[in-house]
């Protein structure tokens, strides 16, 4: 098998790195661009300086470059359309359409899909209004999961304990339109261990990949605010194979099926941000992308060919996968203040004496100084038999950075521990 594939990799981070890297292993990919890339992505591929947005200079760069396939990682990009004008150009792209995407950009529009096709979910009502919200919140029992109706960064959900969170998050979202004006879904409060089923899907056809699962509390003991993710581990004992069979039946093909029923059928990665109730597992929400940071420890365990996977996915073809029983264990690096006000700029010493896979997701160059540049700057990702095993080594390598900018959670995978 020849290795003269082209593949244009869409964005900067973690996600991106781990893309990029997956696809270097594969025996049909020769050259990589990725477009911005970061620091740590410019070693593995050639960097472009064309923003994920900019859909115009995307694609005139794919053309250019005959690029035999684009690989879409944010969902910024999804969200402008990025893989319809490559479609309407005739060219690859891994991805849904802006359409199919609304299953993320849209709580409501998700929820509204769950509950016309019966996938297990939160009940929910949404509302544009702050007082009919905060009159519907304050006559329902607590906690109270409130949820921006739209792209949010990974940050536009709160799970309210008393009626003046609840009530200053409707404010946030409603009145003071933090994340633009819109809506908010509020849910029902799940309770269970929670988990992330990724999956490649081609209209009908579901790719199931390997179970992770997030922590995305800032601190230890899942302490402090939400954010993007401070590490992730890969496999989760505790979701077994009945459980995993579950999920994808009840879940992912019935999603996938009804997105095709509703005639917005998706190319890409669909991820279930799920958890796990004592009727089974029921969807938090929606994904239409890889997740970050759990594609950093489930792409590591793919021992088949990344490339064919997602090429089979946008010509609609069957393919198998086959994975590692390895455990990952990643823990990511943040900026001091992170998701707050952060510093950039501190400088990263001693990164060439880790001997693990480390992912960038917030760094860059100035001559030979590797800088931060971001709230999440690096990830470590640990391997072992157990997730153990793999907590450890992650836990070793950490400790050879000099950064004091820098902090992280020590107890990344401790319900598995």
């Amino acid at each position: 098998m020849e290795k003269n594939k082209k593949v244009l990799v869409v964005g900067s981070g973690g996600r991106c790195h781990a893309i990029v890297k997956a696809l270097a292993r594969s025996p049909q990919v020769g050259k990589i661009y990725c477009a911005p890339g970061n620091a740590g992505i410019a070693e593995d591929a050639e960097c472009v300086s064309i923003g994920v947005e900019d859909v115009d200079a995307l694609v005139e760069f794919a053309r250019d470059n005959a690029i035999d396939l684009t690989v879409v990682g944010p969902e910024a990009a999804l969200a402008k359309g990025l893989v319809d004008a490559m479609d309407a150009a005739g060219l690859k792209a891994f991805g849904p359409t802006k359409a199919a995407a609304r299953i993320e950009s849209s709580k409501e529009f998700a929820k509204q899909i769950m509950a016309k096709y019966n996938v297990p979910t939160a009940g929910y009502e949404a509302f544009d209004d702050f007082d009919k919200a905060w009159d519907y919140v304050r006559n329902r029992p607590l906690p109270a999961v409130i949820k921006y109706d739209g792209l949010a960064a990974g940050k536009g959900v709160v799970v309210a304990t008393s009626y003046e969170e609840a009530e200053a998050a409707l404010r946030d979202m409603l009145l003071d339109a933090s994340f633009g004006k819109g809506r908010v879904v509020v849910e029902d409060f799940l309770d269970g261990p929670e988990f992330s089923f990724m999956c490649v899907v081609s209209g009908n056809k579901v790719y199931p990949l390997a179970v992770a699962q997030d922590h995305k509390r800032a601190f230890d003991g899942d302490k402090g605010p939400n954010t993007g993710g401070m590490g992730a581990y890969s496999p989760v004992p505790f979701v077994t194979e009945e459980i995993r069979s579950k999920a994808l039946e009840e879940i992912i093909r019935r999603t996938a099926d009804a997105l095709v029923a509703e005639g917005v059928p998706f190319k890409g990665v669909l991820y279930g941000g799920l958890i796990l109730t004592e009727e089974g597992p029921k969807v938090i929400e929606f994904n239409a992308r890889f997740g970050d940071p759990e594609t950093e420890v489930v792409l590591p365990r793919l021992e088949s060919d990344i490339y064919e996977l997602f090429d089979a996915a946008v010509e609609g073809r069957d393919c198998e996968t086959r994975w590692s029983d390895d455990a990952y264990l990643g823990v990511v690096l943040a900026s001091e203040g992170y998701p707050g006000k952060y510093v950039k700029g501190a400088e990263i010493r001693n990164l060439d004496k880790v001997n693990a896979e480390v992912y960038h997701m917030g760094t860059k160059r100035e001559g030979d100084r590797l800088l931060t540049a971001g709230g999440r700057v690096l990830m470590v990702v640990g391997k072992g038999k157990t997730v153990a095993e793999a907590n450890a080594a992650a836990k070793a390598e950490i400790e050879k950075i000099d950064c004091p900018s820098l902090f992280h959670r020590t107890d990344i995978g401790k319900a598995s521990l």
